[in-house]
């Protein structure tokens, strides 16, 4: 059982690549290295003892993803994964993001249509939700003005899915709306890998902790929140990506209701960035150094997911807690920095 991962050597695509080998598929890898790692690769294999097959490909190059589909046309399902995905950067540069988000996503549907068998999982985004009063969010919220380009690609994506869906039969296609990823392996021998100033709270937490950072600053203190703080959905990267291979699951073994269906995919339990701080403090046994600064543009207060679909039509579940992920982060985190 063929599978392709676009940006598998990714922080949740690696992930998942070990989920789809622990369970027996055969998966094939393409990424470009621009935002991951070739030594992902190896951490893959030791956790797995496979070693998957790995193409370097930009997926932009239009005619090097058709010659791939070419080379492999018994790949029975593929889960896109590859997009730059930093907001503040979208903002900054919203050209690169739509080239490189749409364009290859485009490239690379019209090539899983010419497949045998046409499944496809669509790394999709809780922000796509844009600014919502609706708590917790279900997936039949209204989906609002995107608040940066890169949560208009997610939106855009999910558009041409639908649209393909709705003119091919054959295609059938999952999104999955993620919340906000942390941690890693338990193996410690993947995790996130950030290039430059991490965007995310877990990564400059720990590369705080370590001494990579001085300061860990917390955007706002006077929200409408219990603490002041904003609130989000952290979810372990282990749960998330056993989700991609439940929904690949379902496309193979044909249980999908329709061709185009939307998951939310998160642990339905919103926790502030204090409470994200104070399970670090909790875990590592360290004080970390934080100051309270003004509040960031675009922040939402609070988001986080209903997640009944995935539960019941899914079949799918978050396990893990925040400890977990902050522990497993912090374990990462050491391991490659001492």
């Amino acid at each position: 059982m063929k599978v392709l991962v676009t940006g598998g050597l990714g922080y949740i695509g690696s992930h998942t690549v070990v989920e789809l080998q622990n369970e027996g598929y055969e998966v094939i890898i393409i990424d470009n290295l621009s935002n991951s790692s070739i030594e992902v690769l190896d951490g893959i294999t030791a956790i797995t003892g496979i070693k998957p097959q790995f193409v370097k490909l930009d997926l932009k190059e239009k005619q090097q993803v058709e010659d791939f589909f070419k080379r492999h046309n018994d790949v029975r399902g593929v889960i896109h994964f590859a997009a730059n995905k930093a907001v503040g950067e979208s903002v900054e540069n919203p050209l690169m993001y739509y080239e490189n988000n749409v364009n290859t996503l485009v490239y690379v549907l019209k090539e899983v249509l010419s497949l045998k068998q046409q499944n496809f999982i669509f790394s999709s985004s809780c922000t796509v939700y844009g600014q919502t009063d609706q708590l917790p969010i279900s997936e039949n919220a209204p989906v609002q003005a995107a608040q940066s380009p890169y949560g208009n690609t997610k939106q855009i994506g999910e558009e041409i899915i639908m649209d393909t869906c709705k003119v091919k039969p054959d295609l059938n296609s999952i999104s999955l709306r993620y919340f906000n990823p942390i941690g890693a392996h338990p193996s410690a021998k993947i995790g996130e890998l950030p290039i430059g100033v991490p965007q995310n709270l877990v990564p400059f937490i720990t590369q705080t902790a370590i001494g990579i950072r001085t300061q860990l600053s917390v955007f706002g203190g006077d929200y409408p929140t219990s603490d002041g703080t904003c609130i989000r959905d952290y979810i372990h990267v282990v749960d998330l990506a056993k989700a991609h291979v439940i929904a690949l699951k379902r496309l193979l073994d044909q249980k999908n209701k329709t061709n185009y269906e939307v998951f939310n995919i998160g642990t339905g339990k919103g926790s502030s960035v204090l409470e994200v701080v104070n399970s670090f403090e909790k875990i590592s046994g360290k004080n970390l150094n934080y100051k309270i600064v003004d509040r960031r543009k675009g922040d939402v207060i609070a988001i986080y997911a209903e997640t009944k679909k995935a539960n019941e039509i899914l079949g799918w579940k978050a396990e893990l807690t925040l400890d977990d992920a902050i522990g497993s982060a912090w374990k990462w985190e050491q391991r490659i920095n001492n």
